[in-house]
């Protein structure tokens, strides 16, 4: 393999690395890096006036134990069966054993033909909305809770009393009451943790100068079987501080935690979002990932309460667990447009987004939305949308390919001038730009056109990859049912190499319609059989193959209808030119003649004038 061929490669696989990664690295939403910060420890002005028998450090020890430092419940827990509550978008289970949720379904966005689960865990995880003592973040308070359904709000209840160090129980009870608080078309809804002590003293629930902490574990749906860890499926996390400004946590060693005050927490999927709202207590917020547990990977969410130095204590959290659509977003930015009259809450920025790119993104999908609405049909709206972009930068790209054709007429006289010169670099560049300027070349006249475009194959890529209304929208039955999702025929029962367990026609019809693009393009110059033209044949569509074969099939199919249509525009200029050097030959051939017919002529002429 020679020189050029290596840099070919070199410089293919970089441009490969960065196009695929440019919308989450270069143009995603500004993140600022935030380092992770030590937890500031809340220094108690006196100790909590308890019982100086009374140990108050509760984690660590399961509750209910009877051992001495935990906490043992009082009174009869009444029914713990999971039971069953539905809002217009929301069907919950919850369960009175931690006064816990055990499922989150979307009721207005399906899963294949089942409402979409937002609450991903394995057998042996805990349920989502759970407590703890303090900042521990071990052992739930897994008691049973009593409850009752009061209209839009579910409310649980529970009174502990601590062990003492001679195991007996504590006179001194406090009540925990855990209320949701839903609306009726709200994908955000309230969790109200209200602490109160039997008699005028500190709560005793306490340890680390934590009161208690509110977990979200272990993962928002919809389910999956590996690690997302690309662009096309993945979990991040997002925080916004005081003031607005969103950023992205740095987790050290699977783990981010900040004292700071946080506006909100968001835990992102491609589609859906969990976004935890603290009131204005500081809390230490947790945020941690793992792959140790019974799912592929978990991302879980904590907010610890500092310890609270009075009897009574109500502490309220807001949640949106719904779909990243910006409209249901926004309207917690306006008091009048939410139920619970909230504002500036600007939950949107979870959204991934381009950042400068951004405004070509929503003029992209207003057109993509505009052919559905034509024809209702996202792959036959992602095709017109193609068709579309194509007729709109046909200049230049017909730029592109006559500056390409032109320079492919010269490959002969630069071979030439390489051998000729190829003792004098100097001479040889010297040549080459009065070649250029005889010819009327630009040598970057071909890349540039190239490099105008990319701004839309950002904005392309970034639409089609997580546009919320692809998700689930069939184009063809039985085969590309879903766009959001690669075209998966068949399922093999074991894995190919790179490739996976699952067969996916459309990356093997888009690459072979790169390949033949490529060869045909080719034939509109100079044919150039070297290594690093055949790499760029065949060898780029290999590799595109491979990095794009898990890719949206409505990304894919983009790609495909715009390779197609490359070919058609490139047969319809190899035809034009065609025809134009027919009609040049034809013009050589008639001028070369008629000089001759005017000799024969004049030389009748001459040999008449004689005569006479």
């Amino acid at each position: 393999m020679d020189k050029n061929t290596i840099i070919a490669i070199v410089l293919s696989v970089i441009v490969i690395t960065v196009a695929m990664t440019i919308q989450t690295t270069f143009f995603a939403p500004n993140p600022v890096a935030t380092e992770p910060t030590e937890t500031t420890t809340i220094v108690p002005a006196e100790a909590p006036s308890v019982s100086s028998e009374l140990l108050t450090t509760g984690a660590g020890l399961a509750w209910d134990s009877g051992l001495p430092g935990s906490f043992t419940s009082i009174g009869e827990p009444g029914d713990t069966s999971p039971f069953k509550y539905q809002t217009e978008v929301f069907d919950i289970e919850f369960d009175p054993i931690g006064a816990s949720v055990a499922s989150i379904r979307l009721k207005d966005h399906l899963d294949g033909s089942e409402p979409v689960e937002l609450l991903f865990k394995g057998p042996n995880d805990n349920n989502a909305f759970m407590m703890y003592a303090g900042d521990d973040r071990t052992n739930p308070i897994d008691a049973a809770f009593t409850y009752d359904i009061r209209g839009n709000e579910v409310v649980f209840s529970r009174t502990f009393a601590p062990i003492l160090t001679d195991g007996t129980v504590s006179d001194e009870t406090f009540t925990i009451t855990k209320t949701y608080h839903f609306g009726e078309k709200d994908y955000l809804f309230e969790i109200v943790v209200d602490i109160r002590n039997s008699v005028n003293k500190s709560i005793p629930l306490s340890y680390n100068n934590f009161a208690y902490t509110l977990a979200f574990e272990p993962q928002i749906g919809p389910a999956f079987d590996e690690m997302p860890n690309n662009n096309y499926n993945y979990r991040r996390f997002y925080v916004q501080a005081d003031g607005g400004k969103k950023s992205t946590p740095k987790l050290s060693n699977g783990m981010y935690q900040t004292s700071d005050y946080l506006t909100w927490a968001a835990l992102c999927g491609k589609y859906f979002s969990l976004i935890g709202i603290p009131d204005a207590t500081r809390y230490t917020t947790t945020l941690t990932e793992s792959t140790a547990g019974d799912i592929a990977l978990s991302s879980k969410l904590y907010f610890s309460r500092p310890a609270v130095r009075s009897a009574s204590n109500t502490d309220t959290f807001r949640f949106y667990c719904g779909p990243q659509i910006k409209s249901q977003m926004t309207i917690y930015n306006e008091s009048a447009h939410n139920g619970f009259g909230l504002a500036n809450l600007h939950l949107e920025k979870a959204l991934d987004s381009s950042s400068w790119l951004g405004w070509l993104e929503n003029v992209l999908k207003w057109l993509l939305q505009l052919f559905y609405k034509i024809i209702p049909n996202y792959g036959v709206a992602i095709i017109l949308l193609t068709v579309f972009i194509k007729l709109i930068l046909y200049p230049l790209t017909k730029k592109s390919m006559d500056s390409t054709a032109k320079m492919s007429t010269l490959g002969p006289k630069m071979e030439e001038m390489k051998v000729k010169y190829q003792d004098n670099p100097q001479k040889l560049n010297e040549e080459m730009a009065k070649l250029y300027q005889q010819e009327k070349i630009n040598p970057l006249g071909g890349c540039l056109p190239m490099l105008l475009q990319f701004p839309i194959f950002i904005a392309l890529y970034g639409l089609l990859n997580k546009h919320f209304e692809l998700r689930g929208a069939m184009f063809i039955p039985g085969w590309i049912t879903d766009l959001s999702m690669p075209d998966t025929v068949f399922t093999f029962p074991f894995n190919i190499p790179f490739l996976g367990n699952g067969l996916h026609i459309l990356p093997i019809i888009y690459t072979a319609s790169m390949i033949y693009s490529m060869k045909f393009t080719q034939t509109g110059g100079t044919p150039q059989n070297n290594s690093t033209m055949k790499f760029m044949t065949w060898g780029m569509p290999l590799i595109f193959f491979f990095v794009l074969y898990d890719a949206p099939s409505g990304l894919i199919l983009y790609w495909t209808v715009q390779n197609f249509l490359s070919i058609v525009q490139q047969y319809y200029m190899n035809k034009k030119k065609q025809k134009e050097m027919a009609s040049e030959s034809s013009s050589v051939a008639n001028v070369s003649k008629f000089p001759q017919r005017t000799d024969q002529k004049t030389s009748k002429k001459q040999g008449k004038g004689p005569r006479k």
